[in-house]
């Protein structure tokens, strides 16, 4: 099979992939994986690709006499897996962790060579060419489908080892940066929820207090703001002098629209569930590339996907222009006086909430399910005086700012990273001055 392909330098050639796999090792997983079975073989399927990754939440266990029959998929560590049903084209690397798993039919198995690296591999399928090259070929009758016979014949850039290993080195060291930045985001969610938990849900200092102790973790104004009793309560017992009370009393729904078409060559920040999905990032578009009437955001806003709550999306835009809108899969939250959106996130985003959220919709398939907008503000939970609102948002406050700032961060590096890969596998870009540029991007970046 014939590609078009860029030169490349001297001492630089394309290989066919199955020339730099073991015999015979190009080949997908499980075809009838049958139901669940709890303590069964987990397989990686397509949903537990992220970022590069293969994560372990949500993962699909098999009989393992099912299994047996994929023992040349059976996953040992250093294979690259690359999905090629569906959502095609996601690669990661095999971890230890993941030695025994196996695969669905929807991903591929490739066992390198001794001589090669996964990561190099890895690196080459992540990038635009051979994306595009596999992307062009993909069946699309049905479901998009990379063909293995395609794969198989896919040419890869090799380096000389020396360079592969810097290249190789360079994008880790970028690709780890990114990583680290999204895990202390995820930390730093944790700590603002799990203060909201204790507070507002578990109510940890009234019982200390009721039982003669200091409530830990905070100074002496702050406990003084929570009472030392309960008192019954519609809600069953909430803090004494709280009311039960519901969503409606912290927050207001945004009504009304506008139509960036109106405005062709006006920049709007468009935040949408694509947008929500690749890294909480706003897409900057022009009015006449936005097809569809948009929600305008307030200057303090939560918003809240009325899709399919099974996967909860609540998005806490930080700071954002003046043109900035959400699509209609968003519901758009402003907090009241008294309120904060830090509040309105941490009660969206808490466990306690989404499962009564999953109440509220229509569908039945997760896919075709929807929240019922009006009945969101309806919600009910315990509501807190005032100042003991503020006190909140004073402390996670900080934390929403340094969250958004890593975020900004992030999206720099990946940028970074995406505009850096195609052109050092090709070897448009050579080592020194790109290890000269990177130096001098990351001291500006972080």
């Amino acid at each position: 099979m014939s590609f078009d392909l860029p030169t490349l330098p001297q001492g630089w050639s394309y290989v066919p992939l199955e020339q730099l796999a073991q015999k015979n090792s190009v080949t997908y997983g499980v075809v009838q994986p049958g139901t669940h079975v709890e303590h069964g073989v987990p397989i990686v399927r397509v949903n537990n690709f992220k970022e590069g990754r293969v994560e372990l939440s949500d993962l699909m266990r098999i009989d393992p006499e099912i299994e047996k029959k994929y023992g040349r998929t059976r996953l040992q560590g250093g294979e690259v897996l690359l999905t090629v049903v569906g959502s095609v084209g996601q690669v990661a690397v095999v971890s230890e962790a993941h030695k025994g798993f196996n695969v669905a039919r929807a991903v591929a198995v490739i066992h390198p060579q001794q001589q090669v690296d996964p990561n190099w591999l890895a690196l080459c399928l992540r990038s635009p060419l051979s994306q595009h090259l596999l992307g062009s070929r993909a069946n699309t009758t049905v479901q998009t489908t990379i063909n293995l016979k395609d794969l198989r014949a896919l040419p890869v850039p090799m380096a000389p080892e020396y360079e592969r290993g810097k290249i190789i080195e360079l994008i880790g060291s970028l690709d780890d940066r990114i990583t680290l930045l999204r895990e202390t985001n995820a930390t730093l969610e944790a700590i603002a929820q799990a203060l909201f938990k204790s507070w507002f849900v578990d109510f940890d200092p009234v019982r200390a207090k009721a039982e003669g102790l200091e409530p830990e973790g905070m100074d002496a104004a702050t406990a003084a703001l929570f009472p030392d009793s309960f008192e019954e309560s519609e809600l069953g017992l909430v803090p004494m002098g709280w009311n039960a009370g519901c969503v409606a009393d912290i927050a207001v729904q945004k009504k009304g629209s506008v139509n960036p078409l109106a405005s062709p060559n006006e920049w709007f920040e468009h935040y949408s569930l694509p947008a929500f999905d690749s890294g909480q990032s706003p897409v900057l578009e022009h009015g006449e590339s936005i097809k569809s009437n948009k929600t305008p955001l307030p200057e303090e806003v939560v918003l809240l996907s009325k899709l399919n709550p099974h996967i909860p999306r609540v998005w806490l835009p930080v700071k954002h222009g003046k043109n900035a809108v959400c699509s209609t899969e968003f519901l758009a939250y402003s907090p009241k006086a008294g309120g904060s959106k830090e509040l309105i996130y941490c009660l969206f985003s808490s466990a306690e909430f989404q499962q009564q959220l999953c109440q509220l919709v229509t569908g039945t398939s997760n896919s075709h399910q929807r929240v019922k907008p009006g009945q969101v503000l309806k919600l009910r939970l315990a509501i807190a005086d005032d100042s003991l609102f503020i006190a909140f948002a004073d402390i996670a406050s900080p934390i929403f700012e340094l969250v958004y700032a890593n975020r900004l961060k992030a999206k720099t590096l990946t940028q970074l990273r995406d505009a850096l890969l195609p052109r050092l596998i090709s070897g448009q870009l050579r080592l020194p001055e790109t290890e000269a540029l990177l130096e001098n991007m990351l001291s500006e970046a972080v």
